[in-house]
């Protein structure tokens, strides 16, 4: 019996934090939404840093996968703060989108501002926290043609 405590106590302290995201519909498909979400992350005068196809990427392995792209941007007057409370905040950010067709629709998911920073030395209360959910829900809405 003891062996079995133990090994569920070890089992949910080793368990995955899952983090929570945050999805919005979009109209249009995933290359169009994507093209949205660049031309409002430019709009707003932050920068793009990549877009990563990883569809293409798979079809280039000739594998299948759903239509999705990753978006990934930012602006360092909100993440250089972050970075400078916790440097492993470096992990998370820039900040990425992910556009991809969910059974028939084009989705924009994000992980939430605030599962992000679990775990980071990142204060609850700091400004850009507020300032990346505002701009996160700015852009998806944007980007979501709706």
């Amino acid at each position: 019996m003891r062996t079995y405590v133990a090994a569920i106590a070890l089992s949910l302290v080793a368990a995955p934090v899952f983090a929570d995201y945050v999805s919005v519909e979009a109209d249009g498909t995933v290359q169009e939404t994507a093209d949205r979400l660049v031309a409002a992350v430019e709009g707003a005068g932050a920068t793009v840093f990549a877009r990563v196809p990883h569809s293409k990427g798979a079809m280039s392995v000739d594998m299948e996968l759903q239509d999705a792209e990753l978006v990934i941007f930012g602006n360092p007057k909100l993440g250089t703060p972050a970075l400078q409370q916790d440097i492993k905040a470096g992990l998370v950010l820039p900040l990425r989108v992910l556009v991809h067709d969910a059974g028939g629709k084009t989705m924009l998911t994000y992980e939430s501002v605030d599962a992000m920073f679990d775990g980071l030395d990142v204060a609850e209360d700091a400004p850009f926290r507020d300032a990346m959910k505002g701009a996160l829900g700015k852009l998806t809405g944007a980007a979501s043609g709706m």
